[in-house]
């Protein structure tokens, strides 16, 4: 349940860190019945005052056309737009911009870098959730890091709990889920702190850093074993477009850790690209997080936010 008291504390905050003003101009290319889109984006524009070009869909070429034409001083996308922005020859377009942001999933690292190597931009990558609005938020004006979602917004109290795991409160924070007094009492602490249900890191900076969700820790042998970490290094081979790590269920490990793998056309020539990318894991990780098992898939399930549907990853 999110008030108006909620959903303005959050927008007032949102306006202040990323200095929105009545000149600012949005393209606005996200769905409208998401946090994102709706609660972030549209509801801060309005209260700064400022205009949204507001497309049916995402392209590629649809952006920057937007951008050029409207002279739009902002883009909030979410990874997957990212990614394809990334590999478009029109990439250095984004240098016109004053912030392009990026939410609802993390940015991968290798993405982040291609796009700040390619165009001069770097991406502002900030964290929310539905329950929240925006929790943390890389800096207009200041140092952004790669593979971090920054530091607690204005109003914002974030700690880290048991195991690690990303515990908030605040005005924007919701009250509970409607109907639902179980769950809700579940999702806070005792003393009244919001469980996020991420796990996360905080540097010397201050600046958070999403290590995974408690949902998808896969325990193998043992071990925790958390994707994201997997799925960060093994994107920075070339021969991956995207890739999904998940634990299977086995008798003897608990869980096996299993890669859904997106490859390049190039792949074809390998015929043990497996091995080819756990040699180039084992560079990086311990033995017990490199993926056992392997399944090539020519994309991956997501949903309209570009976040990956991990029950719906079956082998082919």
């Amino acid at each position: 349940m999110l008030t108006h008291a909620n959903l303005l504390a959050g927008s007032q905050s949102l306006k202040q860190v990323w200095e929105w003003t009545a000149s600012d101009r949005l393209v606005l290319a996200l769905p409208l019945f998401h946090m994102h889109g709706l609660g972030i984006c549209l509801n801060t524009l309005l209260l700064a005052g400022s205009s949204a070009v507001v497309l049916e869909k995402f392209t590629v070429d649809g952006v920057f056309d937007a951008i050029a034409e409207f002279n739009a001083t902002i883009f909030s996308g979410v990874p997957t737009m990212y990614s394809r922005i990334a590999a478009s020859d029109r990439v250095t377009e984004l240098a016109s911009l004053r912030v392009a942001m990026s939410g609802s999933a993390p940015l991968p690292i290798s993405v982040w870098n291609r796009i700040a190597k390619r165009s001069g931009v770097q991406i502002l990558e900030r964290y929310g959730m539905t329950e929240t609005v925006v929790l943390t938020s890389n800096p207009v004006d200041g140092m952004r890091k790669a593979g971090t979602v920054g530091r607690p917004i204005p109003g914002v109290e974030l700690r880290l709990g048991e195991g690690n795991a990303v515990e908030v409160r605040g005005a924007n924070v919701f009250s509970g889920y409607l109907d639902r007094p179980h769950a809700t009492e579940a999702a806070f602490t005792a003393d009244g702190w919001f469980r996020t249900g991420d796990v996360g890191s905080i540097d010397d900076d201050g600046y958070l850093s999403l290590v995974g969700r408690t949902s998808e820790l896969i325990i193998s042998g043992g071990f925790n074993v958390y994707p994201r970490e997997l799925e960060d290094v093994l994107r920075e081979h070339p021969l991956v477009i995207d890739i999904a790590v998940v634990g299977t269920p086995d008798e003897e490990w608990g869980e096996i850790v299993t890669g859904y793998v997106v490859l390049d056309e190039s792949a074809s020539a390998y015929s043990s690209w497996p091995d080819t990318l756990m040699a180039h894991a084992s560079e990086r990780l311990a033995p017990f997080k490199i993926p056992r098992r392997w399944h090539r898939l020519p994309e991956l399930p997501r949903n309209a936010m570009g976040k990956v549907v991990r029950s719906e990853l079956t082998p082919p």
